[in-house]
């Protein structure tokens, strides 16, 4: 991949030697010479349009450092989870339906200055998700300027309810419920991520559905272990990254 574009693009391959996915990202971020950095997983698809949609927001607004969107499904429409639909300012009351790491983009400055994203959430961590949330919100925290572009679509495959995603529900609530406690948004914000949960479980129990409810239980049973797990508050703000000259 890299040979094949040599002289058109410059690309650089680097293997982190943790299995820690903050870390890797941290690690393109210190490489990266572009001034806005975005950090796609390795199924996800950028349509047509949407590098162009990234530049023009960023050149049109000086002020904007941060910019995201939703999910998109493959076949068409939005992905799985749940995406705002009007666009605009993100704050900690709405960040929970705005972010997804990779649909998230910020200039390349700013993310150095916030030291990337925490290399204790994430996969490859007992905290397994809603790091890019909390990295978004310490940047609204430190006063800049993050939007979210409901037209502005990663596709991505849509999550299915099977026995292996049942058993990742918990790692990833526990990130949730961690970063909910973080930020201390308020009750009317981190209330209905407990709530939820018990319904879809009474749900899938009404339907028979075996997978479901054991994946709702594990979600409620994660986040409030990361609501409730210690330190939350620890380390933060992070200290600033260094990167290569642009």
């Amino acid at each position: 991949m890299i040979a094949r574009h040599a002289g058109r693009v410059p690309l650089v391959r680097h293997r982190s030697d943790r299995a820690n996915a903050c870390h890797a990202r941290n690690l393109g971020l210190s490489l990266a010479r572009g001034a806005i950095v975005g950090f796609p997983d390795d199924d996800c698809v950028y349509p047509p349009g949407v590098l162009a949609r990234v530049d023009a927001a960023f050149a049109a607004d000086p002020a904007l450092r941060v910019l995201t969107g939703p999910a998109a499904s493959p076949e068409g429409g939005l992905g799985s989870g749940r995406w705002r639909r009007d666009g605009g300012p993100i704050t900690p009351a709405n960040a929970w339906t705005s972010v997804i790491e990779f649909n998230l983009f910020l200039r390349r400055e700013t993310a150095l200055a916030l030291g990337g994203f925490d290399e204790r959430l994430g996969p490859g961590t007992p905290f397994g998700s809603a790091e890019g949330n909390d990295l978004v919100l310490r940047a609204v925290a430190a006063g800049h300027k993050a939007l979210y572009d409901p037209e502005l679509r990663v596709a991505h495959p849509d999550k299915r309810m099977t026995a292996a995603a049942a058993e990742r529900a918990r790692l990833y609530g526990t990130g949730l419920g961690f970063v909910l406690r973080r930020h201390r948004v308020p009750t009317s914000v981190w209330l209905p991520f407990f709530v939820r949960p018990v319904g879809g479980a009474a749900l899938g129990a009404l339907h028979g559905d075996a997978v479901a409810v054991r994946h709702h239980l594990e979600s409620l049973r994660g986040r409030w272990a990361g609501f409730t797990a210690p330190g939350s508050g620890e380390g933060v703000p992070l200290p600033p990254l260094s990167g290569q000259p642009a």
